[in-house]
């Protein structure tokens, strides 16, 4: 890219790289000269908006787990249609390719986890964030009535979530699957089978 030239969000710009960076390659081969190439910027302005690496890695991880927890809209889903179909949907909106990238990243840098719950608070990283969400409507459709006083929304947002981040990282794009399972998961708190 030629020098002067403004990129509108730039920052979204350099994630996106990072993203691409980590999901064909591997979290290993991530590096500062890495994104900006594949960014197609100057080498050095990453350290023009970020203090090192480490710190353009901790921006991205808060970014991306912050788009991950917000992507389901659960609060928009309590109270409407079926809460087995809203768990399932609501996690089917989350970005695949960020949700992926993160979690291979957070593997391989567990000292991002502690520096995005600094920002968001505890269990506030990737798929953290996400379960805490997931466990949040859950809790909410409880108390509504709409899910069994014996279920346990912690425990269904955890197997919920590990079951979408099971299919993202296998690359699965067929999202009957995570349906599939989450209305099991769900009718199996309410006690019964669920429908095929």
């Amino acid at each position: 890219m030629p020098r002067g030239i403004a990129i509108p969000q730039l920052r979204q710009h350099l994630f996106s790289a990072a993203e691409t960076v980590v999901l064909r390659e591997g979290p290993a081969k991530l590096s500062g000269r890495a994104v900006t190439v594949e960014a197609g910027v100057a080498t050095g302005i990453i350290y023009t908006h970020f203090a090192d690496f480490d710190g353009f890695l901790a921006a991205y991880a808060v970014d991306r787990s912050f788009t991950i927890a917000a992507a389901p809209a659960f609060a928009e889903r309590l109270g409407t249609g079926k809460v087995a179909a809203n768990l399932a949907d609501g996690l089917a909106a989350v970005p695949g390719p960020a949700l992926t990238a993160l979690a291979r990243l957070l593997a391989t840098r567990p000292e991002l986890t502690a520096r995005v719950e600094e920002v968001l608070g505890a269990g506030g990283s990737g798929i953290d964030a996400l379960e805490r969400a997931a466990a949040e409507y859950l809790a909410a459709e409880q108390v509504a009535g709409r899910l069994g006083a014996a279920a346990e929304p912690g425990a269904l947002a955890l197997a919920a979530v590990s079951v979408l981040h099971r299919l993202v990282l296998a690359g699965a794009t067929d999202l009957d699957r995570l349906r599939s399972a989450v209305a099991a998961l769900i009718a199996g708190a309410a006690g019964r089978t669920a429908p095929r």
